[in-house]
């Protein structure tokens, strides 16, 4: 299904940390052919085109609520980009183009597999919201692993979704003082699905591999168009060159990790 792009509303907006910020962005019943699910992303700007930054930002869909047709958005303020994103109020416009990308089939994972894992690492915590839910939705639970490098934001919106959550934190102020991947015993899963830094999911992946638990990864990378057309966003992996754009985000992890 093609992207679309819109003006919305920011309905509401909340800090969950000094860097980590979560708007809500009314749709108001426009284009409601398109919908959005778990994994899949949007671009945002809320600045001209004569303006800087020049490119609209990817942000992925933490929550969607069909009762008030309401996207929800779970960012890491980073740049320029984010920051004027941020600096967003209730009642200010934005333009939204989407939903881009893959995501996750929930429907199809919760029918084939009854025991999942969800591993989350900081920001990449953000899609797995609207992950658990339609799991859950359709009928599976899963358990939620996540990591942070010194504490937890945004994990009570998790709880009526999933059977449980461990938290894992570099400095051990909060959790497993580790690796959130020592937490994951990958044989006990039917599937595993994850999103997060790199390294983290790398690691997601070897454990998956030598237990021979299927795992499905959503990768980040930086994106100009969020279409597929630009090629910015190109990952060489074992089936060839693919755009996490388009292609992805959502991967195989045999396919993207060795």
């Amino acid at each position: 299904m093609s992207a679309a792009s819109f003006s919305a509303k920011v309905a509401a907006k909340q800090n969950l940390a000094a860097d980590i910020c979560r708007i809500d962005v009314a749709l108001n019943g426009q284009d409601t052919a398109h919908r959005p699910h778990a994994g899949q992303f949007y671009m945002l700007r809320c600045w001209g085109a004569g303006e800087t930054p020049v490119l609209s930002r990817p942000i992925s869909v933490h929550a969607y609520d069909k009762n008030s047709d309401t996207l929800t958005f779970l960012f890491q303020i980073k740049g320029e980009g984010t920051q004027k994103l941020a600096a967003l109020e209730p009642g200010d416009a934005l333009t939204v183009t989407g939903p881009c990308g893959n995501g996750f089939d929930a429907a199809a994972l919760a029918a084939e597999n009854k025991k999942i894992a969800v591993v989350g690492g900081g920001i990449g915590t953000a899609p797995l919201l609207q992950l658990c839910a339609e799991l859950a939705e359709n009928g599976v639970k899963p358990q939620l692993f996540v990591g942070f490098r010194d504490a937890s934001y945004g994990l009570d919106a998790f709880a009526p979704y999933c059977e449980t959550i461990a938290v894992a934190t570099d400095s051990g102020n909060e959790g497993h003082h580790g690796l959130v991947t020592d937490l994951l015993d990958a044989a006990a899963y039917d599937i595993v699905l994850t999103c997060g830094p790199m390294v983290m999911m790398r690691g997601v992946a070897k454990l998956c591999a030598a237990a021979g638990t299927p795992c499905l990864a959503s990768l980040e990378k930086k994106m100009a168009c969020g279409l597929g057309a630009c090629l910015g966003c190109t990952c060489h992996t074992k089936i060839g060159p693919v755009t996490v754009c388009k292609d992805g985000p959502v991967f195989p992890a045999q396919e993207v990790f060795d």
